[in-house]
């Protein structure tokens, strides 16, 4: 790679890194470490066809979509074992709006991966059920059908989220 090329990757990494953390974050149940090796696997694939990439933040999310969806579909994958979160990461604000984030976050994190990724995609990517369907590799009736199962199930393990405008503005 030139130094020129090189450079552009770089400044596009300082720009965009905190976003696509979120995102990746978001895509692995707020599991830091996942989705710290999440974005690392997209830049890395990034970078090797960083030439001919035309639109280089959405390269980068196409590709831990698709690297998500691979590992919620493998037989394979590992099982881990979930843990309290740890002091240093316990939140000490009592604002309704932080408290209905951290409900948020939990409840995300007590619903499978695919509806999960399903919610992610649509209210916090915003993307249209069509490409989401795209991604995910289903039909479009079976991102609705998800998308309705999973808001019903997150309004089971979180009541006090019915109150709520909407998933997208509490987590914002």
């Amino acid at each position: 790679m030139d130094p020129a090329t090189e450079r552009q990757f770089r400044e596009f990494m300082e720009e965009r890194s905190v976003a696509l953390m979120r995102l990746a974050y978001l895509l692995t149940g707020g599991d830091q470490h996942a989705a710290e090796d999440l974005l690392q696997t997209a830049l890395s694939k990034t970078v090797t066809r960083w030439a001919g990439v035309r639109s280089p933040e959405a390269y980068v999310r196409q590709v831990m979509y698709r690297q998500q969806a691979d590992f919620w579909q493998s037989r394979w994958r590992r099982r881990e074992t979930h843990v309290a979160v740890p002091p240093d990461e316990a939140r000490h604000d009592d604002t309704p709006a932080l408290d209905l984030r951290v409900v948020v976050s939990d409840a995300l994190t007590r619903i499978t991966p695919r509806q999960r990724a399903v919610l992610v995609l649509r209210f916090f990517e915003d993307l249209p059920e069509k490409e989401v369907a795209r991604l995910l590799g289903c039909s479009v009736g079976t991102v609705r059908s998800t998308t309705y199962r999973s808001l019903a199930r997150l309004r089971e393990l979180a009541p006090e989220l019915g109150d709520a405008r909407g998933i997208k503005e509490v987590v914002r």
